[in-house]
Formats: C-alpha cells, sequence, structure tokens
C-alpha cells in the first residue's frame, strides 16, 4: 500500500517519515560508497599497473558506460514486468558476489579482471534503477515525489565532493584488495537495507501479452512523432559525444597540463560536486520562469564554455574554477531534460521514452569514450577539449527550433 501524507505535512519530517524514501535513500547511500570507491580505486589501479595507458584508462569508462547503452531500454521494460523490490535486492547482492568473485581472482593475481567488477554492477544498475523509480511511484504519495527526487540528487552531489576523496584514500591507504571488499560489502548493506522497503503488491490480472520488439517499436514511434523528443534525442547525442570524449581524460588535465600527481583529480571532482549542490538551489528557484529547453540550452552552453576553460587553463585554480562553473550549471541540464520529458510525453510511454533517450546518450558517449584513448595519442588534450565544447554548443543549436514552445501536446496529437 501507499504512504499517505497529509497534504498539510509537505516539509522535510514528511519526507523522511515515508518508509520507501528513507530506505531508499539509506540505499543510495551506501551505493555511493561502493561506486565512488570502485571508481576511483579501479582508475588509480588502473594507471599504475598499466603506466599511465590512456587506452587502459579509457576501457574503465567504457566497462562503467557501455552497459547503461545496452540495457537501459530492457532493463526498463523487465523492472515493469518483476516485482521492484524483489529486483532492486537481488541486482544488489549480485553485485556483492560479483565483487567477492573478483577479489579471489585478484588475490591470485590476475588484475585485469579488476574491469569485470565495473562492468557487471554496471549491468544490474539498469534493472535496478528502474525499479526504484517504479517504487517512488507505487508507494510515494504525489505531493512528495519531486521532493524525493531532489533529495535522491542532492546525495548524488554530495558524493561528487566526497566519492573521490574517499576512493583516493582508500586505495592509497589500503590498496586494491581492501578496496574491492569494501565494494562488496557496500553493495550487501545496501540489499539488506532494502528489505525494509514494503512488500511487493501481488501482480494484477494478467494483461494481454505483448512481444519486447512491439513494445519497442511503439516507443519509437511515439518518440519520432514528436518533434521535442526528436530534437531532444538529436541534443542527447550531440551531449553524449561531447562527455564521453573528455570523461577518461581528466586525470591527463592534472598529469600533464597541470604536471600535478595523478591523486589530485579528486579536487577536480569536488569543484564539480560544489558546483552542483550551490546550482541545484538556484536552478530549482528558477525553474518555474524558465522553460525546460531554456534551462537545458544554459546548462549545455555553460558547460561548452566550462570545458574551454579546462582545456587552456595550466593553472590548478582556473581549472578548479571552470570545473566549478560546468558543475554550477549542470542541474539546469538534469531539470531540463527530465521537465521535457514529463512535458511531452503522456505517462504510459514514460519508461519507454527514457529507454530511448538514455541510450542514445549513452552511446554516443561510449562511441567517443571508446576512441578518446587513441585520439589523445594523437591530438594534444587542448584540441579535445576544444572539439567538446564545439559539440555541446551543436547540441543547443538543435534546441533553437523549440526554444520558444511551452507544450507540443498538439503536435503529439496530429503524429500519433
Amino acid at each position: 500500500m501507499s504512504e499517505i501524507t497529509s497534504p498539510k505535512k509537505l516539509g522535510m519530517g514528511a519526507l523522511f517519515q515515508n518508509r520507501v524514501i528513507r530506505t531508499i535513500l539509506f540505499s543510495v547511500f551506501f551505493l555511493q560508497i561502493g561506486i565512488w570507491v570502485r571508481n576511483y580505486s579501479i582508475l588509480l589501479y588502473v594507471i599504475e599497473k598499466t603506466n599511465e595507458n590512456p587506452i587502459a584508462v579509457s576501457l574503465i569508462s567504457v566497462a562503467e558506460f557501455a552497459p547503461i547503452f545496452l540495457f537501459s531500454f530492457i532493463g526498463g521494460t523487465f523492472a515493469d514486468r518483476w516485482r521492484p523490490k524483489r529486483t532492486m535486492v537481488w541486482c544488489d547482492l549480485l553485485s556483492a558476489v560479483s565483487v567477492f568473485m573478483v577479489l579471489i581472482t585478484l588475490f591470485f593475481g590476475d588484475w585485469k579482471i579488476i574491469f569485470f567488477a565495473t562492468l557487471v554492477s554496471s549491468i544490474l544498475s539498469q534493472f535496478s534503477q528502474p525499479a526504484g523509480m517504479k517504487l517512488f511511484k507505487l508507494h510515494v504519495p504525489a505531493e512528495l515525489v519531486q521532493m524525493g527526487m531532489s533529495m535522491y540528487q542532492t546525495v548524488f552531489a554530495l558524493f561528487m565532493i566526497l566519492g573521490p576523496i574517499l576512493g583516493t584514500f582508500v586505495f592509497q591507504r589500503f590498496g586494491i584488495l581492501a578496496a574491492v571488499g569494501i565494494m562488496g560489502v557496500a553493495f550487501l548493506v545496501s540489499a539488506a537495507i532494502l528489505l525494509m522497503l514494503p512488500p511487493d503488491p501481488e501482480p494484477a490480472k494478467e494483461k494481454p501479452k505483448t512481444t519486447l520488439m512491439e513494445e519497442m517499436k511503439e516507443g519509437f514511434r511515439y518518440v519520432l512523432n514528436s518533434k521535442a523528443l526528436t530534437l531532444l534525442g538529436a541534443c542527447f547525442a550531440a551531449a553524449g559525444l561531447a562527455i564521453g570524449l573528455t570523461q577518461p581524460l581528466g586525470v591527463f588535465l592534472i598529469t600533464e597540463r597541470l604536471g600535478l600527481p595523478k591523486e589530485e583529480l579528486q579536487w577536480l571532482m569536488a569543484a564539480f560536486g560544489i558546483g552542483m549542490i550551490l546550482g541545484g538551489g538556484i536552478t530549482i528557484a528558477i525553474s518555474k520562469k524558465v522553460m525546460p529547453q531554456m534551462l537545458l540550452a544554459i546548462g549545455m552552453a555553460a558547460s561548452a564554455i566550462g570545458m574551454v576553460g579546462m582545456g587552456l587553463s595550466t593553472e590548478l585554480w582556473l581549472t578548479l574554477a571552470a570545473q566549478f562553473f560546468a558543475g554550477l550549471f549542470m542541474p539546469c541540464i538534469h531539470i531540463g531534460i527530465n521537465t521535457m520529458i514529463l512535458q511531452n510525453t503522456e505517462e504510459s510511454f514514460i519508461g519507454r521514452v527514457n529507454g530511448i533517450l538514455n541510450p542514445l546518450f549513452m552511446g554516443a558517449m561510449v562511441i567517443t569514450m571508446s576512441a578518446s584513448g587513441v585520439l589523445k595519442k594523437n591530438l594534444s588534450i587542448v584540441y579535445l577539449y576544444e572539439i567538446s565544447a564545439i559539440l555541446l554548443v551543436i547540441g543547443v543549436l538543435v534546441l533553437v527550433p523549440i526554444m520558444k514552445k511551452s507544450s507540443v501536446k498538439r503536435e503529439l496529437k496530429q503524429g500519433m
């Protein structure tokens, strides 16, 4: 049953009185510990083992993000069919099992298996994340959903600051074996916390069965018949190409452009996270007055400026300032995208629209991630960051045809 909260109680107290929100936030906290220890420990370990080989470094990001491209739509579809609590618990348990298998293999000396830990947990997250969204719909009153999602994003922003510091500290102080062990324990703790969720509801009466392919075709037709969603997809692709190009290269900004130890990468992430937290409050304050496509364009333009600054900078303070500036406007991108999808998508298609647009973004990102190591060997890192900025500007230009439109419901009706 849903936890009903009185309309009069819409503050933070009511938010944390809701069992589902409280449990999911607590679970996400431990998941983020495991994920950030994983990301930074593996990054520093691979850099150490390969003597800063850019191709090996880029493969870490491919292992993390390629499953999002390959499994996002499938995971969302199955999350709608399976019981959400059971799905989330099993995904965390299987992630923990895979991590402990990696730990055993590492103990016997094969370090390349470390990529497997990232790959498996990333695949499983494509099933657990949409299941979590389904739990929000089932158990959280409509008045608390937006506040709950804001808190959810705040946890992510907090770990943008704390995560790199934590991951770097664990690896430097305790080594890769301890780091992998902490990952596994974090996933187990998350699974245990999720057991406190309300029981999954009994399945409804059996509906007419449709194949996965039929549902996919229906979703694609829906997106193609909406001008706003089609242009948003093109914008996603441009942004994915831009972000994927520079995602694995942050460590080289530190070591090559700034001439500092690789461990200083954590401060770049911290600057970005601080910007995100501050920018979140500003964006929420102005979002009612600014159309979502304008918010998205502002965020992407600011990211382009940040990319230019980071690529050209040879001073730590300037690089940190550029990273902070990009982080400050990042919530504009998140809120703009989510609001555009919600405003221009019927409820019955939201899952499939997300399942189409997210792989489009991730697919583009994986393409340039895979190429970034080779490009880094042949081009200056300055050029790569400037190319990324140009791609972001292209994404902004794609939005121009719908910049003044507040709704596209008429287009949907005409196209369907």
